[in-house]
């Protein structure tokens, strides 16, 4: 337990420590939340607050697990780092749960920016089945995107030249971030592309906090599927195809 511990530390220092990481699971987030809460070039009904607030939860979980952690667990890899610590008795399980501890400490610190943030601009959660009911809600549909965001990541660190890698998860950051329903609705895009977008881990995420936190009402039986299906599965093909050198 004493490995293990020593290297969550580590790793969410390290985490901490990186600007560009910073920039992209903490700063961009919340300027997302200031300029589409005070701007109304979205296209939804009602405050943008009251969408932007549950999106952009969702988007910070998955600029953390997917591209933060992906892209420098891909680097490690490429510079031989995984391959060494593999060899101590921290163990490869071990390395792993250590990773996905920073992710979440991370998270926790996104959470404690964002959602204040959002109060600050007239935002106010609707809880569904009383406050316990909610919180124990939201958790898990972020446990769940973490799993599966985090599957998505270290499949593409464990099989691409950290070059190949960067450039990867960038892309598959844009693109869910432009069909994930975190900032367009799911209702103005083409229908074929919703139907696309609907099995994706983000439009999964982001409709079920934006029921719950948005409209207060129940998370959709589909987003629970959609996102247990990812939790399970990508995680599982990470683990059978990641390479660790």
């Amino acid at each position: 337990m004493r490995p293990l511990l020593a290297q969550a530390r580590v790793e969410t220092a390290m985490t901490l420590r990186r600007g560009e990481t910073l920039l992209v699971t903490i700063g961009i987030p919340v300027a997302f939340v200031v300029f589409f809460s005070t701007v109304h070039v979205l296209p939804t009904a009602g405050r943008p607050v009251d969408f932007v607030v549950p999106g952009v939860l969702a988007l910070a979980v998955m600029s953390t697990a997917m591209v933060s952690l992906g892209i420098a667990t891909g680097f490690e890899r490429g510079y031989g780092v995984l391959k060494r610590l593999g060899a101590t008795p921290l163990r490869r399980n071990r390395l792993v749960v250590a990773k996905l501890t920073a992710v979440l400490v991370v998270e926790l610190l996104q959470a404690a920016l964002l959602l204040p943030v959002g109060v600050a601009l007239g935002w106010r959660p609707h809880a569904h089945g009383g406050g316990a009911a909610t919180v124990l809600q939201v958790v898990t549909l972020l446990l769940l995107g973490t799993a599966g965001f985090g599957g998505l990541g270290l499949f593409l660190a464990g099989r691409l030249r950290a070059e190949v890698n960067l450039a990867a998860a960038n892309g598959l950051y844009l693109v869910l971030l432009l069909l994930g329903g975190m900032l367009v609705p799911l209702a103005k895009l083409p229908g074929a592309l919703a139907d696309v977008a609907r099995a994706l881990p983000a439009a999964a995420l982001s409709g079920g906090l934006h029921a719950v936190l948005g409209n207060g009402g129940p998370v959709p039986g589909e987003s629970w599927a959609v996102l247990a299906g990812w939790a399970v599965a990508v995680p599982a093909l990470a683990a059978l195809t990641f390479r660790w050198e």
